[in-house]
């Protein structure tokens, strides 16, 4: 890893979920052995390049801004996006060193998730790829498809679907435990990156016995406190 530059990390900023973001950030920086650099994808900063009005399908503020990352890396190189609401529980130098330079995208290839999906007040229809965005490891010059203009007209399915992409063999798979899916995937401690798609335990009580929860107070509290004296 020596003379390489920093791991570059987007992770999604939601305005809702102000906490999830710092504490996702913290559990990166907790358990990782090489540089990183982190960039929260904060809407209110990309309207300079992204201000296209919320389209009623996305769920989140960077349903459509997470395909911002090759930009924003000016193609080049590889870059991560992660949603906000995670937790890492393992080295990430461990999911970098996974990547492929034959692939455009590498993403956790869940299987066909049905029915609908609701998240802070918005519901949307599942479909075909549900939730491989969630975690995108991109090989930045093969995705120069991935412009601002392209972003503020291209269709959600279209994005989400990978559909810019031509040939699906360029989609590479990664583990499932670099996305596990709480509540929709069985219970397991081998898990790297925890995903709390259907409500994470910064949502209040309802949440707070979800899997992974108490991991997730510990860091919290970790974040919060830690560089503190008593």
């Amino acid at each position: 890893m020596n003379n390489q530059m920093p791991l570059r990390i987007f992770i999604g900023y939601d305005s809702r979920e102000t906490i999830a973001y710092h504490v996702c950030s913290q559990s990166i920086m907790e358990h990782s052995s090489i540089p990183v650099s982190i960039t929260p994808l904060r809407l209110s900063n990309l309207k300079p390049i992204f201000d296209r009005p919320r389209d009623p399908k996305q769920l989140t503020d960077f349903s459509f801004t997470r395909f911002l990352v090759p930009y924003l890396c000016n193609f080049q190189g590889w870059g991560l996006f992660i949603d906000g609401d995670m937790l890492i529980r393992e080295d990430i130098a461990n999911l970098w060193r996974l990547k492929n330079s034959s692939h455009t995208v590498m993403v956790v290839q869940h299987p066909e998730i049905n029915g609908t999906h609701t998240f802070l007040g918005n519901t949307i229809q599942s479909f075909p790829k549900f939730n491989w965005s969630s975690v995108m490891l991109f090989n930045n010059s093969k995705c120069t498809q991935l412009t601002p203009e392209y972003l503020n007209v291209v269709d959600f399915h279209d994005l989400h679907q990978f559909k810019w992409i031509k040939n699906e063999s360029e989609i590479g798979a990664l583990p499932q435990k670099w996305n596990h899916l709480v509540g929709y995937h069985e219970p397991s401690d081998d898990v790297a990156l925890v995903h709390w798609t259907l409500g994470g335990p910064y949502l209040g009580k309802k949440y707070e016995n979800v899997e992974f929860a108490n991991e997730w107070f510990a860091m919290c509290e970790k974040t919060l406190y830690a560089d503190h004296p008593d």
